[in-house]
C-alpha cells in the first residue's frame, strides 16, 4: 500500500511537471495541450475581452490557413470537391422540384421563409446578444465568451466565403440562365455588386455561418446533447428553404458547411485544437443530401448519436 500511494504521487508530481513545461508560448500547431481546466478556464476569462471578437480573426485566418491550406487535407479538398460536382448533377431536377414545392404550398413557403432568415446573419448576432446579456447580468463567463466567440465564427468564416463568392460567380437559381447555374470565375467586381444574385451563390454563407454558430454553441456546452443534433437539424432546414426559395443550389452546401465547421471549431479554442478533433466526446454527426428515386426527389438525413 505504501508503494502503491507513493508511486501516485510521484506520477502526479511528474504530471504538475508536465504541465507546468507545457504552459509555454503557443506553438505554430496550435494542437489542444493538457492542461488543468480550472487555470485554463481562469486564463480565458481573464484574456476574454469586448473587442476579442474582432482582433481574434486574423489569427483565426491564420490558423485555417496553416491546418488547412496544407498538402495533408489534400484527400479532404477532393472529397467535397467529388461531393460539389456530385451535387451539381442533381441541382436542376433538385431545384425543379423545390420551386414548385415553394410556389405552390403557402406553408412550405411560410416554412422556408422563415428558416431562410435563420441563416442572414440577424439571428446569429442576436443568439450572440442574448448571450451576452445573460452572462452579464448572471456574471456567467462561459455565456459572455459563447456570445463573444459567436460573433467572431460568423464574421472570420463570413469574410472567407465571401472572397470565394467573389471569384467564383456562379448564379443562382432564380436568376440562372443554363440548368444548373453558370459560372463566371473571377468576374467584374463592378457587375458583380450591380447584380448580385448572378454571382454570389457559391459557397453558402448562410449555411456557413449556420453550423459556426452551432459548433460554438456545443463546444462551450458539451454537456448539454440536444444542442449539435437540433443545431444540424435547424441549419439543414435552413439549407432546404435556401434552395426553395432559389437563393442556392445544394452543391453550394459542402464547402459552406466545411468551412463553418472549421471556423467554429477555431473560435470556440482560443487555446488551440487541430481541426477535425473535437472537446465533445458525443461525436454527433449529421448528413443531409438530396436523393433521387422512383417517388420522385427529396431531402435524406440520418443523424448519428
Amino acid at each position: 500500500m505504501h508503494n502503491t500511494a507513493f508511486a501516485g504521487t510521484q506520477a502526479t508530481l511528474l504530471v504538475t511537471q508536465e504541465a507546468d513545461s507545457i504552459a509555454a508560448p503557443r506553438n505554430d500547431s496550435l494542437v489542444v495541450a493538457a492542461k488543468d481546466s480550472t487555470s485554463d478556464s481562469t486564463a480565458q476569462r481573464s484574456s476574454l475581452k469586448w473587442y476579442s471578437m474582432i482582433t481574434n480573426i486574423p489569427g483565426d485566418w491564420a490558423t485555417y490557413y496553416k491546418q488547412k491550406i496544407q498538402p495533408t487535407s489534400i484527400p479532404e479538398f477532393l472529397g467535397l470537391g467529388l461531393l460539389t460536382a456530385g451535387l451539381i448533377v442533381t441541382d436542376d431536377a433538385t431545384y425543379e422540384v423545390s420551386d414548385r414545392w415553394y410556389k405552390n404550398s403557402k406553408t412550405v413557403s411560410d416554412v422556408s421563409d422563415f428558416f431562410v432568415s435563420m441563416g442572414d446573419g440577424t439571428s446569429q448576432f442576436a443568439l450572440a446578444g442574448a448571450f451576452a446579456a445573460y452572462g452579464l447580468i448572471s456574471d456567467d463567463q462561459k455565456a459572455l465568451r459563447t456570445g463573444s466567440q459567436i460573433v467572431q465564427a460568423v464574421l472570420a468564416s463570413g469574410a472567407v466565403v465571401q472572397v470565394l463568392k467573389h471569384l467564383t460567380g456562379r448564379e443562382s437559381p432564380f436568376v440562372r440562365s443554363s440548368p444548373t447555374g453558370i459560372w463566371r470565375f473571377f468576374p467584374d467586381q463592378i457587375e458583380y455588386h450591380k447584380r448580385v444574385p448572378m454571382y454570389d451563390a457559391f459557397p453558402s454563407g448562410h449555411i456557413c455561418t449556420a453550423l459556426a454558430t452551432v459548433i460554438v454553441i456545443a463546444e462551450n456546452y458539451p454537456d448539454t446533447k440536444w444542442i449539435r443534433p437540433v443545431g444540424y437539424i435547424v441549419s439543414g432546414l435552413v439549407g432546404v428553404g435556401m434552395v426553395n426559395r432559389g437563393i442556392h443550389w445544394y452543391s453550394d452546401y459542402p464547402l459552406g458547411l466545411a468551412i463553418g465547421y472549421a471556423f467554429g471549431m477555431i473560435a470556440a479554442h482560443p487555446e488551440g485544437i487541430t481541426l477535425g478533433e473535437s472537446a465533445d466526446a458525443s461525436k454527433t454527426r449529421v448528413s443531409v443530401l438530396p436523393t433521387m428515386g422512383e417517388q420522385g426527389i427529396g431531402l435524406s438525413m440520418s443523424i448519428v448519436f
